[in-house]
């Protein structure tokens, strides 16, 4: 078998779309070639890719390898896709069987070693699989410190590994890798306190018709009269989330890679600088990442200074 298939996912703003990871090897001079419109993350992956194949003792091929990112018009970045390329040279070589490809989808940076290295979106790919697969709902292969961010999924199956050669014993049947058991997370989410502010009668009166309604609040005042904290504990009376609204918050959050697990069910404050620029606001760049509107979907977004 000169071909392997593959099932992964890329960042796409706030979207997670399938990408499949097909790698071909064919006789002639040795060459390492990646289409799909890959970024130079991805580019750079052949590198990580051919010492961590060869420190896990496996061989690499010395024939023409070509590795097709689908869909071709997708961009691809980051080193997500370490992971699959290496199974996939592994498995058209014949080193592990591809048989047990199609069950997974799979991602992971690898290290020079061998090691997988955390990725970022863990949760937002298994909340996509979860909320638009409709044919076939396969389980998924992460970096062990990727797994318990993205196991919030209740539906999901996530496989943590820690290495290469963990995922390659766990296809080819030697040593199966144990599905992740998340822990329930039953911790309280302790939001500054409305009871600390004294007096603001009138102030305090408007904030909970806001809470209750689902409105939104210009407060005006010359400094110091408590316009920031009120603000800041308006969080902490909005209704509890409900697991609907604490995954897309989540899942939001892991796009750019800095979401916490102490904050499950946490409704985020966010208060950017009166500087903070548009795209800083409303998010994009080059690579499209959340901007601070989308981090407080569900929470509270705090524009202080607002010039109107």
């Amino acid at each position: 078998m000169n071909l392997a298939v593959l099932h992964s996912r890329a960042l796409n703003g706030m979207d997670a779309p399938e990408v499949v990871v097909e790698v071909h090897l064919a006789n002639g001079l040795p060459s390492f070639t990646i289409v799909g419109l890959p970024e130079a993350e991805v580019k750079e992956s052949k590198d990580r890719v051919r010492a961590a194949i060869q420190t896990a003792q496996f061989e690499f091929p010395a024939r023409r390898i070509t590795v097709n990112l689908a869909p071709a018009d997708l961009p691809k970045e980051s080193g997500r896709y370490d992971l699959p390329i290496a199974l996939g040279i592994l498995a058209a070589s014949g080193q592990i069987p591809t048989e047990p490809l199609s069950r997974y989808e799979i991602a992971g940076e690898l290290a020079l070693t061998g090691e997988l290295r955390p990725i970022r979106g863990a949760l937002a790919m298994t909340y996509q699989m979860v909320q638009k697969s409709t044919k076939t709902k396969r389980a998924f292969i992460l970096p062990q410190s990727s797994a318990e961010e993205a196991s919030l999924v209740k539906d999901a199956i996530i496989y943590p590994a820690n290495t290469l050669l963990e995922v390659c014993a766990h296809l080819s049947g030697h040593t199966i890798i144990q599905q992740y058991q998340s822990n329930t997370l039953t911790q309280q989410n302790h939001y500054p306190d409305f009871n600390e502010v004294k007096g603001q009668s009138q102030a305090k009166r408007a904030l909970e018709i806001a809470a209750a309604g689902g409105h939104s609040v210009l407060m005006s005042g010359p400094p110091g009269t408590g316009k920031s904290m009120l603000a800041s504990r308006f969080a902490g009376i909005l209704p509890s989330m409900t697991e609907q609204e604490a995954l897309e918050s989540a899942a939001i959050q892991s796009l750019n890679g800095g979401y916490k697990l102490e904050n499950w069910k946490r409704r985020p404050f966010r208060s950017p600088h009166h500087t903070a620029s548009g795209v800083a606001l409303v998010g994009g760049g080059g690579i499209p990442r959340p901007g601070e509107i989308s981090l407080a979907h569900h929470g509270v977004l705090f524009l202080d200074e607002l010039i109107f």
